[in-house]
């Protein structure tokens, strides 16, 4: 992530007192990370795990005494179990009893997640020790997503040598998505560029611009920019959506006058949605191999609530940097 972009968004956060939950506090990367959130004091982090093991690690690396002065808590003796619990057991509408509501809540990342549902923090950063779906599934049970989006999303802010800042999505999460869906991700990944300063010009990409093939997979994604514009109609937001387009329609403004000159999108777009999975982790992983882009991300995208999910491979620089970008997505 470019420096410009790391100051841009922890000027919006900084003194605004937000909160972010990390779950795997008992791991290295994540104190060394929480430490420097400390020092800077742009956001207040606060620990999950055994507060002995925690400061074992901790001295480890020669951060005790900071360690110390950051929030911990652990779900196993934590005073406000039992009212996380029964909370937990309002939210499922009895689809746990209450012994699976206390065996799911010492877990870290549903306690957490409680902890951002219930207001104590702001967001959560896990995924460091654990796998996708054990951090997002509970954010799913939990938070849930926003009014009229009906799944999350990945997006990846991909960042260019010469501060070029684009939004790619859906790059992470669903494999197959209908018109519905598609329209849902498009008006989501706007918002999402917006924390990221990019004034979303959001383009529906395909093999086809403007009906010149007709295809199924085609009109799916035409049907989807319908869709994502009434959307944005209904809420009254100010957001150019178009769609569906080639790439070179979509980037370049020559290409554009001859393929789709009716559009406002077309060759200034910067938020590009994909119609599939496939396509879009191909094509972020081109940019970021072939085109020298800096990728950020993914980011996950609709919940109510900001969750985000870390590499296992991550080190603890990029859970400093999840850990700002999620407490940006707070303030939508």
């Amino acid at each position: 992530m470019n420096l410009s972009l790391i100051e841009s968004l922890k000027k919006s956060i900084e003194g605004k007192n937000i909160k972010i939950v990390l779950p795997e506090g008992e791991d290295g990367r994540i104190l060394k990370a929480a430490v420097k959130l400390k020092r800077e004091k742009v956001l207040f982090p606060i620990l999950l795990g055994n507060k002995e093991q925690i400061i074992k690690e901790a001295n480890k690396l020669s951060l005790g005494a900071e360690i110390e002065e950051i929030e911990i808590r652990d779900p196993e003796n934590d005073p406000k179990f039992d009212e996380y619990v029964e909370a937990f057991i309002e939210l499922r509408n009895g689809k746990n009893t209450k012994e699976q509501a206390e065996q799911m809540l010492k877990d870290v990342n549903y306690f957490g997640t409680m902890m951002v549902q219930l207001g104590e923090a702001d967001g959560m950063v896990s995924g460091a020790i654990h796998t996708t779906g054990d951090t997002v599934r509970p954010a799913l049970q939990i938070i849930k997503t926003k009014p009229g989006v009906s799944r999350t999303s990945g997006a990846m802010v991909m960042l260019g040598k010469q501060g070029e800042k684009y939004l790619f999505a859906d790059i992470a999460i669903n494999t197959t998505l209908d018109a519905q869906q598609l329209g849902e991700i498009a008006v989501i990944s706007s918002q999402t560029a917006k924390v990221f300063g990019i004034d979303p010009k959001v383009a529906l990409l395909s093999f086809s611009t403007n009906g010149s093939a007709v295809t199924p997979e085609s009109q799916k994604v035409a049907e989807a920019a319908k869709i994502a514009k009434q959307i944005v109609e209904e809420q009254g937001l100010d957001v150019p959506i178009d769609g569906e387009m080639q790439f070179d329609a979509a980037v370049s403004s020559t290409v554009a006058d001859l393929k789709f000159p009716s559009s406002n999108v077309a060759g200034y777009a910067n938020t590009f949605i994909f119609p599939t999975l496939e396509a879009g982790n191909i094509g972020y992983k081109i940019a970021q191999r072939l085109g020298g882009y800096t990728a950020v991300g993914p980011i996950l995208q609709g919940l109510k609530k900001p969750v985000n999910d870390l590499s296992r491979g991550c080190n603890s620089e990029d859970v400093y940097l999840t850990s700002i970008v999620t407490a940006a997505q707070s303030l939508q």
